[in-house]
């Protein structure tokens, strides 16, 4: 394990920045050379979102509805919850606003990603339920948009979605359900992935058909549970909604009041942090959601694009927001709890302070004992909780009684002056993930905000988890055929349970990784085939005004498929 995390340390290094200039740079192009239509046709997109134009008898799976909530309940969901923790845990408060530059200029990422994958998806008719008729994403816009000889990019983006869905999309929810259960409940992270697992395989192997109809339900439910309980804490600390607004704008530019991480106070860090958990949160670049939307029911590949543009605002401009407003007005950001410290496993690690802040060091550079006297560590090598040092340590769960004798870290163990063995430690430790937001929802709410956060991890988790499952058994068949969907649900099920039984930071940057290896080739065929996506945005907008009325829509789009019908066949 520890081989593999010192490779996915290296790749990270070397991915982050050109994964941040080429994310936000494609934004911006994007949203120039499309007149800013994340702001001129989100309206529009609403109207298709809701059923106003929909044909039962148009080609797909599932309705504008369905494939817009099966995209969101993929990026509704740990992002929303864990992610915003973790980007203000380690870029402090201005990271959320990197966030939601990410989302604005997303929007018209989202938009031209999903509108090429519909243009170019494959239709499969009277495949069945399990397998769907349609499939579409980056692997086939690659390919039919640039050409034959792109295919091998396509097959390294469709191997990079099936990582990334293993990962990101399926490890890293069961990771942070089981984490937040084992800290609420005791529960062991072995029990949660067993039964989460089986909850996940019972959805995905009725195929998309099933999956549209549950997250149909379980979307717009869990994110209205999750939603309200945040406004209402925000009305309960309303004086502290204000100063929290201007501590995001102000630390984005001025970083100074990070809690972990290399480098705090370093715009770049926090930069660094608000695009990668952006990313993460609303997935626009990664090219995954297009998967989801080309099994909408529409001719008009645009009109699923419009529908597409809606989730980074849905999922981070107001979702991720109320996130980041609860638990930086109720404080919890920054504020120690009482923390079982375990030595052998958890959140622990090994830190160094130096003239950046305190930066974690590898295993084999820890020294062999961090010598502690009356409860306070010596020396500049610190036992951390989420990479920040625990300032006093004590031997007993009601902190009373301060420990004295040395960490020993090859062996997992704290050894007492008297020769007494401890495994467990106690302290008052920062939270981080989802922990942090459960703490924050308990400020506010009391038990009933706990309960809230516990209910939406789980419902997020499980919903995410199936969502991505798609995305990834569409890679699948797309690189082996379609004998290969069953053999990989079937493993994305083991994997989901091995997730949950993982190290939390190492889970997190083995999906980091994943991302940006997918995202980075994807963002580069956008750009290529941006001027078709401008193409068919001008085409769609000149038969479609924004008032449009449902009878002229269906009129006009069914001369449109005789058109098209007629060219093909001159």
């Amino acid at each position: 394990m520890e081989t593999i995390v010192q490779i996915q340390s290296f790749v990270d290094q070397l991915l982050k920045y050109p994964l941040l200039v080429m994310l936000l740079g494609t934004g911006v192009f994007l949203t120039l050379r499309l007149g800013f239509i994340q702001f001129r046709r989100m309206g529009h997109g609403i109207k298709v979102a809701l059923g106003r134009y929909d044909d039962p008898n148009d080609t797909g799976d599932v309705t504008h509805f369905q494939a817009l909530t099966t995209a969101l309940s993929a990026t509704v969901g740990i992002g929303n919850i864990a992610g915003v923790a973790i980007a203000i845990h380690w870029g402090g408060p201005g990271a959320i606003f990197w966030m939601w530059m990410t989302a604005l200029l997303g929007m018209a990422t989202k938009y031209t990603e999903v509108t090429l994958a519909l243009r170019f998806r494959h239709v499969e008719k009277g495949a069945g339920k399990m397998v769907g008729t349609v499939s579409g994403g980056p692997m086939y816009y690659i390919e039919r948009g640039l050409g034959a000889g792109f295919k091998p990019l396509a097959v390294f983006v469709a191997t990079g979605i099936i990582f990334a869905a293993l990962l990101s999309g399926n490890a890293i929810q069961a990771n942070t359900v089981s984490d937040l259960m084992n800290a609420e409940f005791g529960m062991a992270t072995w029990v949660t992935g067993l039964i989460t697992a089986g909850v996940v395989a019972m959805v995905i192997l009725g195929g998309i058909t099933r999956i549209g109809k549950v997250t149909g339900i379980l979307a717009p439910s869990m994110a209205a549970i999750y939603v309200v309980g945040g406004l209402l804490i925000l009305c309960i600390n309303y004086d502290s909604v204000l100063p929290s607004l201007g501590l995001i704008f102000t630390e984005a530019f001025n970083p100074t009041a990070g809690v972990a991480g290399t480098g705090v106070g370093i715009l770049l860090q926090t930069l660094l942090w608000g695009v990668r958990r952006g990313l993460f949160s609303n997935e626009a670049g990664q090219g995954s959601a297009p998967i989801a939307h080309s099994a909408a029911k529409t001719e008009e590949p645009v009109s699923e694009g419009v529908v597409a543009l809606l989730e980074p605002f849905i999922d981070t401009i107001v979702i991720c927001t109320i996130t980041a407003l609860v638990v930086l007005s109720t404080g919890v950001w920054k504020l120690p709890t009482d923390t079982v410290l375990t030595l052998a496993e958890g959140d622990y690690s090994y830190v160094e302070e130096t003239d950046k802040g305190y930066v974690a060091i590898e295993n084999g550079d820890v020294p062999d004992t961090i010598e502690v006297l009356e409860g306070q560590q010596m020396g500049g090598v610190y036992f951390a909780w989420h990479e920040v040092p625990v300032g006093e340590l004590f031997v007993d769960e009601d902190l009373t009684r301060p420990f004295t004798g040395e960490i020993r870290p090859a062996n997992n163990v704290a050894v007492a002056m008297n020769g007494q063995s401890y495994e467990t430690l106690y302290g008052r430790a920062v939270e981080n993930g989802a922990p942090l937001t459960a703490l924050a929802f308990t400020t506010g709410l009391g038990r009933i905000g706990n309960l809230i956060v516990v209910i939406s991890v789980l419902l997020f988790g499980i919903s995410t988890a199936i969502s991505w499952s798609y995305y990834g058994d569409r890679s699948a068949m797309y690189i082996f055929g379609r004998p290969a969907i069953l053999p990989y649900k079937l493993l994305f099920v083991a994997v989901h349970f091995i997730g949950a039984n993982v190290s939390l930071n190492v889970i997190w940057g083995l999906g980091d990784t994943a991302l940006a290896l997918l995202t980075i080739p994807n963002v580069l065929a956008l750009l290529l085939l941006s001027g078709i996506a401008k193409k068919l945005t001008d085409d769609y907008f000149s038969s479609f005004g924004p008032g449009v009325s449902r009878e002229d829509y269906l009129r006009i789009t069914a001369e449109r498929q005789r058109a098209r019908k007629a060219e093909r066949e001159a």
